[in-house]
């Protein structure tokens, strides 16, 4: 986990020296104070605030954000995020051993640390009863005859039956075999679980917190909703903007083209396209100047109506990017933009709910009204948001305060240490991080939340076969013991009832291999379905969420 986060920050920077040359140095060495810069499409390797260029920089390895920063003078960097299409020249904050990034590294060791793997029952157990039966033995062959004139050969061969029958196979072998089963019963299901420790931690969970982007979203920017304006159709907005966009490798530029395509909307790429960093583009469609800007670019081009700009408003207050889309004369449109929720997430946090988790709270580095927009539409208990790692530490460790058992579920690096620090860290496999895969303890492979629920009540199942396998196996034990002191059990009876409950309780643990195979999430409220191939894997089967 830590090999994979130190590599997200480059190893050397680039340096401004005072006569104005620049020279690559090792980022260790570079001293807080220092001038760096930052080309187009390089990692940031250092901390610093922002003393000359604009560019937009994807902060989702840190922060989780969904779309791209806008960066100008004053604002801050971090260490391992990705620079866009603008230079820019840094001040130092932090030293290379200091940097939010480097916290990261050092919150997933000692977070972890903190966590003491507890230790199974029977192991405790059988410290206990294995020299407590030999003694017994040793008493029964030893007492009657020297104390109360017994035969030999009689209670030698009935401490023999107790040392038979009180051999613990089936109460060792109880634990193990369940636990081996549930694992692989889980792995079919696309849940990937560390080890039995952790497979029994889910039965136990009271609160579970969630990343925003990337676990409760799909991780990437849809468009949600199209404003035209005048005597324009959605179509001309879709096509003037997709026109603009053609050539861009920008998230938002992606989702329009997305869009477009999907309502078969075709168009031939702008002519003389120029980008305005941070906020928008200009061009030339057949001979007419178009141009395409962000929320700021609406009030510098000073060409908006007093309704237009209040509809803006309202759209980014529900936590949607606004796009604006005109020509010289007029505003053709608004398209809104957001991380589009995932179908079936508020059913999920349902049967969540249901499974008997008090409480899940959305831990996420995007700003308030976003976050606070996801939550109203998923049923969330609780809203953080405009978190930095940091903070999610924080946060995962007052619930654990509150609640006791806590599970975080996240993807990102930023999600690493809230996840090492829960008592639980599930991450998203198929899409997340290496950093919080090998963090976590346990992973969803197919990026099915459904299994969330399903895991709960997998883990309860578990524990309470369990159960089952040791309680039968002491009682039979108990009974033998009983029946061999008073002298009604005999040697091959004692084999048969050892190697009879032996098999049962290994039986009984296989019964986990195919829990749940064909169980449909989601209830009569008609949620998200979960079907299983012929190979075990489980796949999401919804229906499209309506924009």
């Amino acid at each position: 986990a830590v090999a994979a986060l130190m590599e997200l920050a480059p190893p050397t920077a680039r340096i401004k020296l005072e006569d104005g040359t620049e020279r690559e140095i090792p980022a260790a060495e570079v001293r807080v104070g220092s001038h760096i810069i930052i080309r187009p499409g390089d990692k940031v390797p250092l901390d610093g605030r922002v003393a000359a260029g604009e560019s937009e920089v994807n902060q989702a390895p840190i922060t989780g954000e969904s779309v791209p920063v806008f960066k100008s003078e004053g604002d801050e960097v971090f260490a391992g995020t990705i620079n866009g299409e603008g230079a820019l020249d840094v001040v130092t904050t932090k030293a290379a051993n200091d940097t939010t990034l480097a916290q990261i590294i050092r919150m997933v060791g000692s977070a972890q640390g903190r966590r003491a793997p507890s230790e199974q029952w029977v192991e405790k157990f059988a410290r206990i009863y294995t020299p407590v039966v030999m003694a017994l033995a040793i008493a029964i062959f030893l007492v009657p005859p020297l104390l109360l004139g017994g035969g030999w050969e009689v209670w030698f061969y009935r401490a023999l039956v107790l040392l038979v029958i009180a051999c613990p196979c089936a109460l060792v072998i109880s634990t193990p075999v369940t636990i081996v089963a549930a694992l692989a019963g889980a792995a079919k299901q696309g849940v990937l679980v560390k080890g039995g420790v952790h497979l029994e931690t889910p039965a136990r969970l009271k609160a579970i917190a969630m990343d925003k982007t990337g676990t409760l979203t799909e991780g990437r920017p849809r468009v949600v909703e199209i404003v035209a304006l005048g005597n324009r159709s959605e179509g001309d907005v879709f096509r003037l903007a997709a026109a603009l966009e053609a050539r861009s490798e920008h998230p938002i530029a992606r989702a329009i083209l997305a869009r477009a395509t999907e309502g078969g909307i075709a168009t031939q790429p702008a002519e003389a396209v120029q980008a305005i960093t941070g906020r928008g583009m200009t061009g030339r469609v057949s001979g007419r100047e178009v141009w395409l800007g962000s929320r700021r670019y609406l009030d510098e081009r000073a060409m908006s109506s007093t309704a237009i700009l209040e509809r803006a408003d309202a759209l980014s207050r529900a936590g949607r990017t606004i796009v604006a889309v005109g020509d010289s004369q007029e505003v053709w449109g608004l398209i809104a933009v957001a991380d589009a929720v995932r179908a079936e997430a508020k059913d999920i946090v349902t049967a969540l709910h249901r499974a008997g988790v008090e409480k899940v709270v959305m831990l996420t580095g995007d700003n308030q009204a976003t976050a606070e927009a996801i939550a109203e539409q998923t049923g969330i208990d609780e809203v953080r948001a405009e978190l930095l790692p940091g903070d999610k530490v924080v946060a995962v460790e007052d619930l654990v305060r509150r609640y006791g058992a806590v599970a975080m579920v996240g993807d990102g690096v930023n999600d690493a240490p809230a996840m090492g620090r829960a008592n639980l860290g599930i991450a998203m496999g198929a899409m997340g991080s290496d950093a919080a895969i090998e963090t976590a303890d346990v992973a969803l492979m197919s990026d099915d939340l459904s299994r969330l629920p399903w895991l709960v009540r997998h883990s309860r199942a578990t524990l309470t076969v369990i159960r089952q396998n040791i309680a039968f196996s002491i009682a039979v034990k108990l009974l033998f013991t009983v029946l061999t002191i008073i002298g009604l059990a005999s040697l091959w009876g004692a084999i048969a009832a050892d190697v009879g409950a032996s098999l049962l309780v290994v039986l009984n643990g296989l019964r986990l291999l195919n829990r749940g195979q064909r169980q449909t999430e989601g209830g009569p409220t008609g949620g998200a379905k979960v079907r299983t191939d012929e190979r075990g894997h489980s796949a999401a089967a919804s229906p499209a969420p309506a924009h």
